[in-house]
């Protein structure tokens, strides 16, 4: 029997391959924003959601060269629930990985993994970080391509596209979700 962990275990297990405080804290809101989405698109599945987006870069720490790959290898190894593992295999489709995301979650995180990154470094250079935040002053930033270049601008709109959504019907959101994040969680 495979095991479904909780939020709160998947980020012990992102804890154990992971040190750097940016990675934990990536986890963190990519699971955050995750759950929140479930709230409104995948309703009881709220912990699910949010497990797999803490557990989406478990590997990234330590293997960035097999990232993906050791993913699976380690959530295997740890007998972690095939559906999760998929989900976060796919996430860097097309990047890494040659799974492609099928289910609604999937393809939330497959979008929203980036486009944290960016929001994030978004609020980062506003005074009030993401007090008062808008989508339109995201998409200005979307828009920048030299603004926070490292998050890839093709995968959220590739995302986006999944969805069925446009970047700005994404960014309104995932926006209100990373507001919403409390500053200490778990």
């Amino acid at each position: 029997m495979s095991i479904i962990p909780t939020p709160a275990q998947a980020m012990e297990l992102v804890g154990r391959y992971n040190k750097e405080e940016f990675h934990l804290h990536h986890a963190k809101t990519v699971g955050w924003v995750l759950g929140c989405l479930a709230q409104s698109h995948d309703p009881g599945r709220e912990a699910f959601w949010q497990a797999v987006g803490i557990l989406h870069d478990i590997d990234f720490e330590q293997w960035p060269e097999e990232h993906c790959k050791k993913a699976q290898t380690l959530l295997e190894e740890l007998n972690i629930d095939p559906t999760m593992i998929h989900a976060v295999v796919s996430h860097a489709w097309g990047l890494c990985s040659d799974v492609e995301p099928e289910s609604l979650m999937e393809k939330y995180l497959f979008a929203a993994d980036e486009l944290t990154g960016l929001i994030g470094a978004a609020a980062l250079m506003r005074p009030t970080g993401f007090e008062g935040m808008e989508t339109k002053s995201v998409m200005k930033k979307f828009k920048d391509k030299k603004f926070a270049a490292g998050c890839s601008r093709d995968v959220i709109s590739q995302g986006a596209q999944m969805l069925g959504l446009t970047v700005q019907e994404l960014v309104g959101e995932v926006l209100p979700a990373m507001q919403s994040m409390p500053q200490e969680w778990p």
